[in-house]
């Protein structure tokens, strides 16, 4: 299987210059991969860097806490997407589904989707952190708020992907939105798993690894 169209090329660390970017971009282009993902300040520069090849901008937003006010967070993807950014990938109100309080995770994402109804939205209810019932209560409130993707990981938390996981967000989802696994896929027999579990997208650092048949080292 061609790993290349599910693999968001992707680089959030507080440390990435603008070079990182250029070379990530040139990685993205080679390989044909179906996005980079990318901290909101360098969505300029992507857009610019990837114009015509068919590789999507992804950006992140109320990154990585979800901490922020829905307000915030539409402010934030809606100016991404003005930049250039063709797709979002948000993080909920964990605190709020760690209560069970799916009305207020459900408004936060709706407040994201109203504010860019072109973009595709991925949400990332951050699996480490929820017990499988509030997985299955993120991923409803997540699809009901309107989202393209729910996504499993920030791959800043405690823990990333896990097929068990992704499995669960299928069968809740119900085809009526994807799956991106994130955080933790390090191999290509680990990208499989997640494919064949339902994920159609994946979020990892290490996609020229990956596509070539090795390992990734540590990271996201």
């Amino acid at each position: 299987m061609k790993l290349a169209p599910y693999i968001d090329h992707t680089l959030l660390k507080a440390t990435a210059t603008a070079e990182d970017i250029r070379t990530l971009c040139a990685e993205a282009r080679e390989h044909n991969f179906y996005a980079v993902c990318i901290n909101p300040v360098y969505v300029p520069m992507a857009a610019s860097e990837l114009a015509g090849s068919g590789v999507k901008v992804a950006t992140v937003c109320g990154f990585p806490l979800g901490a922020v006010s829905s307000d915030q967070k539409a402010l934030e993807a809606r100016l991404s997407a003005e930049a250039g950014a063709d797709e979002i990938d948000m993080v909920i109100h964990i605190g709020a589904a760690l209560e069970d309080n799916w009305d207020a995770v459900e408004a936060d994402v709706r407040a994201v989707r109203r504010a860019i109804p072109e973009q595709v939205l991925k949400v990332i209810i951050e699996t480490c952190y929820l017990t499988d019932d509030q997985k299955r209560g993120a991923t409803e409130a997540s699809v009901k708020g309107g989202a393209d993707f729910v996504k499993t990981s920030t791959g800043f938390g405690t823990g990333g992907a896990t097929p068990a996981d992704v499995r669960l967000m299928r069968d809740v989802i119900a085809g009526r939105a994807q799956i991106k696994a994130a955080g933790g896929v390090r191999s290509p027999a680990d990208a499989l798993e997640m494919i064949e579990a339902g994920a159609t997208r994946l979020g990892t650092s290490g996609g020229v690894a990956l596509v070539a048949g090795e390992k990734t080292g540590a990271g996201y």
